[in-house]
């Protein structure tokens, strides 16, 4: 019996002082992106400095996992900024922060230093795009809303009248894959990788991502536990966005490749690296470059997001679809969301332009009016 377990076990005396309580620290339960900002900010600040616990329970506070790591980066750009102003970034009013938005406009990113040692940057990049400015924005804006909230006395929000970007939701600069090049991908991945087991797993994730309309984080934090069967289907139990749990069926192609790659496993992450562990965007990101580069479409970006787009926009330009149906299954609370996702909108060939002048060009060959 270990020291631990007996003094659990066996009761005290009454010649023993009170009890020794275990002295359990909250930041032990926060999320992976809070750690990571804390760590960071104790670098810079000490950790007798409040700003690393605070900014860390506000990263703590919010839902998902997509929206800490956004506020997480977006923090980031803001402290650099305040720091670089001689000012602690909890310290800020409106006239520093109305600066930080002509910052964002005017300066240049950091980029990897060709040629440079590992992990050296310079700040030679574009200015920050109209998506980064305003995350960088709403990350303080909202660390600031935080602080209100938390405090006893209150604080005004100094991003309160600071104007944002305007982002028009319709609008991706990421071009997609027709279903024609769907096809050539998944057919790469499911012949050309030289090691079994990864052209397995690249198959399997590209499947399963695409016909089951999964946001990559879903899929990534899912589980082999999560794989079930209702109804006649089989499914996969996923977080959606916004936190809640969602059964999603998966079609018998992408079912017969995902069993494929399990090989019998039963437990741990479902879609994990060599070593077991949970496999990230940034490999999945790899992936999508290195299939795109051999399938012949290289010349595409296409980010892990990309990919439930595309689903929608294929799902949606069928002739029997239903966009009420495609809306619940992309887990869309909108359908203006949903529409939003469809590229199809965009294409030159959907233009009814088309139909209008073909019909004038019949009346004018008749000489009617």
């Amino acid at each position: 019996m270990t020291a631990l377990a007996s003094s659990v076990l066996v009761p005290p005396t009454a010649a023993q002082s009170a009890p020794v309580r275990l002295r359990l620290d909250p930041r032990d339960l926060w999320p992976e992106h809070a750690r990571k900002l804390y760590d960071h900010l104790v670098g810079l600040y000490g950790e007798d400095d409040v700003l690393p616990t605070l900014a860390a329970s506000w990263i703590a506070h919010q839902r998902s996992a997509n929206t800490q790591r956004a506020y997480a980066r977006g923090f980031k750009v803001f402290e650099e900024f305040t720091r670089e102003h001689g000012a602690h970034p909890m310290a800020v009013r409106f006239r520093l922060a109305d600066t930080f938005r002509l910052y964002l406009q005017n300066t240049p990113t950091w980029v990897r230093v060709k040629g440079g040692r590992r992990g050296e940057l310079a700040r030679t990049g574009k200015p920050y795009s109209d998506a980064s400015r305003a995350n960088a924005l709403s990350s303080a804006s909202s660390f600031f809303t935080y602080l209100d909230t938390v405090s006893d006395d209150g604080v005004k929000n100094p991003f309160d009248a600071v104007q944002r970007p305007v982002i028009d939701p319709d609008f991706s600069p990421t071009e997609g894959y027709t279903e024609q090049q769907w096809v050539a991908l998944l057919v790469t991945a499911r012949d050309h990788h030289r090691v079994a087991a990864y052209r397995k797993r690249a198959y399997a994730l590209l499947l399963v991502l695409y016909t089951c309309c999964l946001r990559i984080d879903s899929l990534l934090t899912a589980k082999v536990e999560h794989l079930g069967y209702d109804k006649g289907h089989h499914v996969i139990k996923v977080k959606v966005k916004g936190g809640g749990w969602k059964k999603k069926p998966i079609p018998p192609v992408a079912w017969d490749a995902l069993q494929d790659y399990l090989d019998g496993r039963t437990d741990g992450w479902l879609f994990e690296t060599a070593t077991g562990g949970q496999l990230d965007e940034p490999a999945v990101w790899r992936l999508l470059r290195s299939l795109a580069k051999r399938a012949g479409l290289g010349d595409i970006l296409h980010p892990p997001h990309g990919v439930k787009v595309d689903a929608i926009t294929h799902a949606l330009a069928k002739k029997d679809a239903r966009p009420d149906k495609i809306q619940r299954w992309a887990d869309h609370r909108d359908s203006r969301t949903t529409q939003r996702y469809n590229r199809r909108r965009e294409l030159l060939d959907d233009s009814p332009g088309y139909g209008l002048a073909a019909d004038v060009a019949g009346a004018l060959d008749h000489g009617t009016a």
